[in-house]
């Protein structure tokens, strides 16, 4: 049933499953990415037994970001993140590494949302050059 399912359809149903402040959190991110680029594609990848839903990705010209959630948290991973600028100051996560960069969010936390989506078409823009 999941493969006939689109990845639009898949990341919605992973993100209802959540019913928890995660899923709210999951839900509010993607809105702000599907506003900073209408464009984007929405799939699930990287599904394991212990995670059948699998990760959402939003992608154009390659990935833009992904959203893990752990236990304690709401992971949003940008797989060029280290190239790209970032005044706000959103990315909290995974900054030794050279290549990503990634956004945590707990329980309670708020995110700039223009500096959000201003991140989400940088990276956009990143990719497709």
């Amino acid at each position: 049933m999941l493969a006939e399912m689109d990845g639009a359809a898949l990341v919605g149903q992973r993100i209802e499953a959540l019913g928890d402040w995660r899923g709210v959190t999951l839900a509010a991110v993607r809105q702000l990415i599907l506003e900073a680029d209408p464009q984007i594609t929405e799939e699930t990848k990287w599904a394991k037994p212990t995670n059948v839903a699998g990760v959402p990705v939003w992608s154009h010209g390659g990935i833009v970001c992904t959203g893990e959630v752990y236990s304690d948290k709401v992971k949003l991973t940008f797989a060029h993140g280290a190239m790209l600028p970032d005044p706000q100051g959103l990315f909290n996560a995974s900054l030794q590494g050279s290549t990503r960069r990634a956004i945590d969010l707990r329980q309670g936390d708020e995110i700039d949302a223009e500096a959000f989506k201003e991140l989400v078409r940088s990276a956009v823009e990143a990719n497709l050059r």
